[in-house]
């Protein structure tokens, strides 16, 4: 039918074919064409270090800072600020890192960095991806020096400053206040432009305040800057005041303005003042810190000892077992870190109250009224649990990893932070303490437990089954004790010696609040934590542990039942 349209417009059937011809063979070419180039996209895209749009110029600094000298690279540096923006950042990176390589024969640059096997790989500079057929050994490192690090430490600083997210931005603001120049002063004002955070633009006015009481002249200048230096905390401001107020080698002030020097003198009291506030608050989170470990080490034994009267020398192995439960999890959730702890929460608990359970059931049930074979028996328990631990797992420490959300801390200012695991740990341990309480107060078991800590033989004639008490509780502080495992183990390593090194601080903890009762055990745990963590700087922390101790020793024999004595007719 086609033939027949064609022959109708005075073309043959010979010029058909022909016609047919040139078009299959156009089409046949224009399709490997478009497949050859579809073809070499994909292989720009998957192999090419240049995935990013740059421009020829900057490809070509990129092959001149591969060949070039160390004296050279200074000034391809340079020449890169200038013409580029945020894309340099992961090159700058790389190289100041020692991480950058760059291929002998075409100059092209990459990033040689460990894989997750601990292996040598080469990675894309600016997309971080994987450049599957290149190997590092046909690739020579980018040296660097000292001087080019500065250089790259300072360009990185700029980039962030300018293009960088709101942390970024601030961070990059804070290093550069250790060396404002013409430039970084000049950098600060195009910054503060177009800065919306006004957190950030308050840094950067103070890096500007610090240039105008270095270079300006006029003395009511310089002490309006001062003005708005002496409300900040950084250490670059502070040194820059005291190097105000010092003296040279010939003893003349280095500062020759007296209202200056005034200036200065009034805001490091200020700022020395703000600084010792926040040391107190720092001694304090961290005493705080160490006393929600001494609650949660301490709260099991308090219930066991109050109720049972026993002395449980193995209390500090359950801790032990909880820390290595965690160990244990994260062994069997490689690929799940971030969930492990809240996993090994339960599991911690149910395994160290279960071998309390059993201890329970299996020695300390025939050992009741006899204290010393008690103290004994649990202290033989100790050391096979210590023992069964090192066959299983080795003598040596174990490393628990930190799930991120766990890492880090809370800035809040340049002198005071709290660190996410230690505040973790303070907000779990009251949670826990309340949680216990609850029990105490509002189930049948704490009902009983009660009962028989006050008067155990009445509790039985009452028609309370004291020996099914006794095992619940046990299993019950065994496994709160495996929960103190499980935060001990974001702030050491794991080791079999673990819960001996906090079974001594539970029973100070125990008697210092009074036998059983679980308010005595909240105030004393918080009590010693951080009156140990104020007096270890001034004593040194093993003679602060004997001050304590000491003092521990005299408030028994003056008070023998604790802050808060256990009530109730059997408590004689």
């Amino acid at each position: 039918m086609f033939a027949n349209v064609l022959s109708s417009w005075g073309i043959s059937v010979k010029q058909t074919r022909q016609l047919i011809g040139w078009v299959f063979s156009l089409s046949l070419l224009l399709g490997s064409s478009w497949l050859y180039a579809q073809q070499s996209i994909d292989k720009i895209e998957s192999t090419d270090n240049y995935a990013v749009a740059i421009s020829a110029d900057v490809d070509q600094l990129f092959k001149d800072l591969a060949a070039a000298n160390l004296r050279e690279k200074s000034n391809i540096i340079t020449s890169l600020d200038q013409q580029s923006g945020r894309e340099m950042l992961p090159v700058y990176q790389a190289m100041l890192n020692g991480e950058l390589y760059y291929d002998k024969e075409s100059l092209q640059l990459y990033q040689v960095k460990d894989n997750d096997q601990g292996k040598e790989s080469v990675y894309s500079v600016f997309s971080g991806e994987l450049v599957e057929g290149q190997t590092a050994k046909g690739l020579k490192k980018v040296r660097v020096n000292n001087k080019l690090r500065k250089q790259l430490r300072g360009s990185i600083a700029r980039i962030q400053l300018l293009f960088g997210e709101r942390a970024e931005r601030q961070a990059a603001a804070q290093t550069m206040l250790d060396n404002i120049s013409p430039e970084t002063l000049a950098l600060f004002q195009d910054a503060a432009e177009n800065e919306s955070d006004q957190e950030i633009r308050d840094l950067l006015a103070v890096g500007m305040a610090m240039n105008t009481v270095a270079t300006a002249s006029a003395t009511e200048e310089r002490v309006a800057a001062i003005g708005v230096l002496s409300t900040r905390l950084e250490t670059p401001v502070r040194n820059q005041l005291m190097n105000l107020v010092d003296k040279d080698s010939s003893g003349e002030f280095v500062e020759q303005d007296a209202a200056v020097r005034a200036a200065a003198e009034s805001a490091l009291k200020e700022i020395d003042g703000k600084i010792r506030f926040y040391g107190f608050m720092e001694k304090l989170f961290f005493g705080l810190s160490l006393g929600s470990v001494f609650l949660l080490a301490a709260i099991g034994l308090a219930i066991t000892f109050g109720v049972m009267g026993v002395i449980n020398m193995a209390h500090g192995e359950m801790i032990m077992l909880g820390a290595y439960t965690t160990y244990v999890v994260q062994l069997l959730m490689p690929n799940h870190l971030e969930w492990t702890i809240l996993v090994a929460i339960p599991a911690a608990f149910l395994v160290s109250g279960s071998v309390g359970v059993i201890i329970e059931r299996t020695v300390i049930r025939f050992l009741h009224g006899r204290p010393l074979e008690t103290l004994l028996a649990t202290f033989g328990i100790s050391l096979i649990l210590q023992q069964l631990v090192r066959t299983i797992f080795s003598p040596l420490n174990r490393q628990v990893s930190t799930p991120d959300w766990l890492s880090g801390s809370i800035e809040l200012n340049p002198v005071f932070s709290l660190t996410y695991n230690r505040l973790s740990i303070l907000i779990f341990s009251l949670v826990v303490f309340a949680i216990l309480m609850l029990v105490m107060k509002k189930t049948s078991l704490g009902l009983n437990v009660r009962a028989v800590s006050q008067n155990r033989n009445m509790a039985k004639a009452m028609g309370i089954k004291t020996e099914r008490v006794d095992s619940m509780t046990f299993g019950l502080g065994s496994g709160i004790a495996g929960v103190a495992g499980v935060a001990l183990s974001q702030l050491t390593n794991v080791g079999p010696n673990l819960g001996q090194s906090y079974i001594i601080d539970s029973f100070m903890v125990v008697v210092f609040g009074g036998v059983g009762n679980l308010l005595g055990t909240l105030v004393g745990s918080f009590s010693l934590g951080v009156a140990n963590k104020f007096l270890e700087p001034v004593t040194g922390a093993v003679l602060a542990n004997i001050i304590i101790l000491v003092f521990i020793i005299l408030f028994i024999q003056k008070r023998p039942k604790g802050l808060f004595p256990q009530k109730g007719r059997a408590a004689e």
